[in-house]
């Protein structure tokens, strides 16, 4: 399965949510999207292929964004979209 598909299907789930979804670029190591739901709620998203780990410097910047208290999630197949999805929605609960 390629990054593509799974990237496909996030789309299409926040969108579901009424949700926003954008793609972060030009910062070493930063997560692929990052993900606003209704309500506050947010989650940074590293997108892989199946099985595909993340490297040294996507591990250290998903540390200091977790530091400051948000949530960074890898995602490697199809189902974890909503896994995720649901887990920021979670977080964020008030």
């Amino acid at each position: 399965m390629k990054e593509s598909a799974i990237e496909s299907r996030l789309a299409a789930a926040v969108k579901e949510r009424q949700g926003l979804y954008f793609k972060l670029t030009g910062y070493k190591g930063m997560p692929d999207r990052l993900v606003l739901l209704p309500g506050n709620k947010c989650g940074f998203v590293e997108l892989k292929r199946p099985g595909e780990e993340p490297r040294k410097d996507q591990l250290a910047r998903a540390s200091q964004i977790r530091q400051r208290g948000f949530k960074v999630f890898w995602i490697d197949s199809l189902e974890l979209v909503q896994t995720v999805l649901d887990d920021i929605e979670e977080k964020w609960k008030i």
